[in-house]
């Protein structure tokens, strides 16, 4: 009994934070279109957990502009739930006993306004195997009605998903079927009870509100359950505002005055779009299907000038940003590259990884000694494999590798000072020093003239960050992304190289 009384909990302060880090933006000025956050609040059945109202609607990676976003909040306290097409026909599946996700969808969508998005979050994954992820779009989530279009029966592969669905809910076709559909979005496996306390923390910094590190009771679950009892679930910016003054959140100094900039080949769900607006917002997740490049893509002529572009505009806008960057280890040592030391730009780092939510900054004070360097010569190649092993050792995996590779005849072993791990970086001031590090240990090895730098990193992005700003004084740089999940090969992949 008290583990379900447990896990209740758990699951009433997930949806808490997920509501205080939406309602953070109805105190963000980049975030002004934000006009009402609301908690549990009267709306459709089932999608009324938080709800987010615009004016003007948002943009979406479509062409129709999200007047309110509706959502319906999952969380068990392990993640090793499963689920599939069938289970949104199901009612037990949202804890219900006669209406069914799809039955409350179609419901809501007869009063919502126009333009309305519905969004399920869970921390559940989509069955191995089942035709539901085939259909759930790796940019925003969305239902993807063209791929759940195709078969033009009902026994192909699709034709089954429709038919149960379009009889479930008692549909004539498949058009009718496509309108109910339109607009939902089944965010998967998302951020755990620990992370969201480390976003709530961080969009609180970032609006100029406290946090909350030190006690093992995080403030705002609380305060979110006193709101509940007292009927107050609805925000508006200056009742939030009101609020916020009340309970004695607010910083004593201002907020830092910093142009929030989103760089995301990776995405954690619907809070990504709070991060930066969409101007300052680089989204690549049209070209990778997780980790990997999509058929017909190509690291060199897809990637490598939209970040460079982007990049160049935003320094011509700015000096001082707050770079999220939720990127492959290549993509944050091109950002390094764009953005170097002798750019004038002032970069905080916000890394949001399965790990949690960092904030670094060259200097944040958080320091270590320095990195243990090593070098072992392979043969008489004239290239070097520069090898970082912060996070975990790599360097087995980068000898496998290069042992194919004649040209490169030397390895840089960069570590640091107490070993690889998880937890070796110690802030922003320590992961510039080991970035320093690597660029004195480059100079000294003495590069011969027109051979490469191989860079193969086990690093937090921030050291990725700081060591592409000093590329430019390395000479000749290829950068390789590790196929972890060995899809391919489960070794080394060259990505861009850059002069």
């Amino acid at each position: 009994m008290a583990n379900a009384v447990s896990a209740g909990w758990h699951g009433h302060d997930y949806q808490a934070r997920f509501f205080w880090i939406h309602a953070s933006a109805l105190r963000d000025p980049d975030q002004s279109h934000v006009i009402e956050v609301s908690y549990e609040a009267d709306g459709p059945k089932a999608f009324d957990d938080v709800i987010i109202r615009y004016d003007p609607p948002r943009a979406s990676t479509g062409p129709v502009r999200i007047s309110v976003d509706y959502h319906q909040i999952k969380f068990h306290v392990t993640g090793a739930g499963r689920f599939g097409y069938a289970d949104l026909i199901d009612p037990a599946f949202i804890g219900a006993e006669t209406v069914s996700l799809l039955e409350r969808l179609k419901q809501a969508k007869e009063s919502a306004p126009p333009n309305a998005a519905f969004h399920l979050v869970t921390i559940d994954s989509v069955k191995d195997n089942d035709p539901l992820a085939e259909i759930i779009s790796a940019v925003d989530y969305s239902l993807r009605l063209d791929k759940l279009s195709v078969g033009k029966t009902d026994g192909s592969k699709m034709g089954k998903v429709r038919k149960l669905w379009r009889e479930h809910l008692k549909l004539a076709s498949d058009d009718e079927l496509m309108k109910v559909l339109e607009g939902l979005h089944i965010a998967t496996a998302q951020r755990s009870l620990t992370q969201l306390r480390d976003d709530v923390n961080l969009r609180f910094r970032v609006v100029g509100l406290i946090s909350c590190h030190d006690s093992s009771e995080f403030r705002f679950d609380a305060a979110a359950r006193s709101l509940k009892s007292k009927g107050l679930y609805q925000f508006t910016r200056e009742q939030f505002e009101t609020l916020c003054k009340e309970e004695g959140w607010v910083r004593s100094e201002p907020p830092e005055n910093r142009l929030n900039v989103a760089l995301r080949s990776f995405t954690d769900g619907p809070n990504d779009r709070i991060d930066a607006l969409p101007e300052n917002t680089l989204s690549l997740l049209q070209h990778f299907d997780g980790r990997h490049l999509r058929p017909g893509e190509d690291w060199v002529s897809a990637i490598q000038p939209a970040v460079e572009s982007f990049l160049a505009r935003i320094k011509q806008a700015e000096r001082r940003i707050r770079l999220f960057l939720d990127v492959h280890t290549s993509i944050a040592f091109l950002a390094g590259r764009c953005l170097g030391l002798k750019s004038g730009m002032e970069v905080e780092l916000v890394q949001k990884g399965r790990s949690g939510t960092s904030v670094w900054r060259a200097d944040d004070g958080k320091d270590k000694p320095a990195a243990s360097i090593t070098t072992e010569q392979l043969h008489a190649g004239p290239d070097i494999a520069l090898v970082l092993s912060i996070s975990r050792d790599a360097v087995d995996d980068v000898r496998d590798y290069v042992a194919k590779q004649p040209t490169i005849g030397k390895i840089l072993h960069i570590t640091p000072a107490e070993g690889p791990g998880q937890n070796a970086v110690a802030g922003g001031a320590h992961a510039a020093r080991l970035a320093d590090d690597v660029a004195r240990a480059v100079a000294k090895i003495r590069v011969p003239f027109g051979a490469k730098i191989h860079v193969f990193s086990a690093a937090p992005n921030a050291v990725n960050f700081f060591v592409g700003q000093h590329v430019e004084a390395m000479g000749p740089c290829v950068f390789y992304e590790f196929d972890f999940n060995r899809r391919i090969d489960g070794s080394y992949h060259p990505t861009f190289k850059v002069q």
